[in-house]
């Protein structure tokens, strides 16, 4: 009954923790908080794309993979990110690390019971050290450029596809196969409201496998050494620093 009990409460923890509740007043939910499995079989889906091409080319890419050392608590977390598969996603992590974004910030949300869920990170906000701890979640990050908060559509690649679908989740393209970056323990995923395009500079750690959020929100990276400090992660932990130690010649602006 315990694991059962489990079982029925993790989703529900997609509602309060994935979620950055800094777009208008949308609902912090995914559109489909609790996904169903998606079938093993691979099929080569036509790629599904709604945000406009002019979006897209506006944001930084990663044109393949760079190597983020991230310290928390005085000890390295090495995160592999993979513009192969998430080219815009990825890019935007990796043009955030660069500026300095993380650097400072806290872990707003760090989720253990009644299972290992996740640590979610990166709200700009959380470096005034004024701004209200409760209130942290609601921010992203301001492009000095436009002045205005920077949004990137939700990326996703299925299995077998050549080209991510971008500003939906796999149910809602009708695509019935699985992502080719899942969920496993130790997957970087991006936090985002219930808009599929409201994710900004929000992360969160996958602290153990999370198979019902495949298909819904973006991972592009996993943690390749270091998992014993995300593990001992708590909350308002801050993120010492965050360096772009390889592959920085693949991020495009």
């Amino acid at each position: 009954m315990k694991i059962t009990i489990q079982r029925w409460l993790l989703p529900l923890l997609v509602i309060a923790v994935i979620a950055i509740a800094g777009c208008d007043n949308s609902s912090a939910t995914s559109s489909s908080s609790t996904p169903s499995p998606v079938a093993s079989e691979s099929v080569s889906p036509s790629p599904v794309t709604q945000a406009s091409n002019s979006q897209l080319a506006n944001l930084p890419r990663l044109e393949g993979k760079a190597t983020v050392v991230m310290v928390v608590k005085g000890s390295p977390i090495t995160i592999e990110v993979d513009g192969t598969n998430a080219p815009i996603t990825a890019g935007n992590f990796v043009d955030l690390v660069k500026r300095g974004v993380y650097d400072g910030l806290k872990f707003h949300r760090v989720i253990r019971e009644p299972q290992p869920f996740v640590a979610q990170g990166g709200d700009p906000q959380g470096k005034d050290p004024k701004f209200p701890v409760a209130r942290l979640g609601t921010g992203g990050f301001i492009d000095p450029v436009t002045s205005k908060e920077r949004y990137i559509p939700l990326e996703i690649k299925p299995k077998s596809a050549k080209e991510p679908i971008y500003s939906m989740t796999l149910e809602q393209a009708g695509v019935n196969v699985q992502p080719v970056l899942k969920h496993t323990r130790g997957a970087i995923a991006m936090a985002r409201a219930n808009p599929p395009d409201s994710a900004s500079s929000q992360f969160y750690f996958a602290l153990s496998d999370l198979p019902f959020l495949d298909g819904s929100y973006a991972v592009f990276g996993y943690v390749t050494q270091g998992m014993e400090i995300v593990d001992k992660i708590e909350q308002n932990d801050r993120i010492d620093s965050a360096k772009v130690t390889q592959g920085l010649e693949n991020l495009k602006s």
